[in-house]
């Protein structure tokens, strides 16, 4: 993996090469994490940044949001379209959560495997537990908020859900967190801290580069 993530001390961007990785069988890392800690921006930092991995597209069902583009931030799928990825097996793992489903199109991660590229996939807490079951050799990294309050705050700024929505997301992450052994690192997601996030992702994806016996993903 290579890209550039901020100096901290002149806020400015270096380029981090690696040049032993080549030959190295290509990564799945899972990012996951409560709703709301910020596993979407810190895709999209990553992506500015030019972090090389392929970056998977999940499907969903719920409504698309403002800003959201079809296609690069999920594919905004009807129900009965939905459906018939399940019916045909089309999904490495799908959910249902908060009355909406979600899902990983397997032509989303297994082309890429294929070529050699590293690639993440964001998913919750419950898609990790699916993925750890059906490719046990992916890499899983969980985000984890500063606190409880620190993520209350997060998700009323995103105005998105009503009062028993947050309430009901703030539960679940209380129950997400436990599920914690199931990962193989924690990175504490601070506001306003990509830069420092990535970076880490970057330690972690180097160190695994390193490994004796690589991990070996078969899709």
């Amino acid at each position: 993996m290579s890209c550039e993530v901020p100096d901290r001390s002149l806020e400015s961007k270096l380029r981090m090469k690696r040049g032993d990785d080549r030959g190295s069988r290509p990564l799945l890392v899972v990012l996951s994490g409560p709703s709301g800690v910020g596993k979407d921006a810190v895709l999209a930092r990553m992506r500015k940044l030019g972090c090389p991995f392929h970056y998977v597209v999940t499907a969903t069902t719920r409504p698309r949001r403002a800003r959201e583009k079809n296609g690069l931030n999920y594919h905004f799928l009807s129900r009965k379209e939905f459906q018939q990825m399940i019916d045909k097996h089309q999904l490495l793992e799908w959910a249902n959560v908060y009355g909406n489903y979600y899902g990983v199109p397997k032509d989303e991660v297994s082309p890429a495997l294929s070529k050699g590229v590293d690639t993440i996939v964001k998913v919750d807490v419950q898609g990790a537990a699916t993925i750890s079951k059906v490719l046990p050799q992916a890499v899983f990294i969980f985000l984890m908020p500063p606190s409880l309050e620190a993520l209350e705050k997060r998700l009323k700024r995103r105005r998105s859900e009503s009062s028993e929505d947050l309430a009901l997301r703030l539960a679940r992450a209380e129950e997400e967190i436990k599920s914690l052994p199931l990962f193989d690192y924690v990175i504490t997601s601070h506001q306003n801290k990509l830069g420092e996030i990535v970076s880490q992702i970057d330690a972690i994806v180097a160190a695994e580069k390193c490994r004796v016996e690589p991990r070996i993903v078969e899709l």
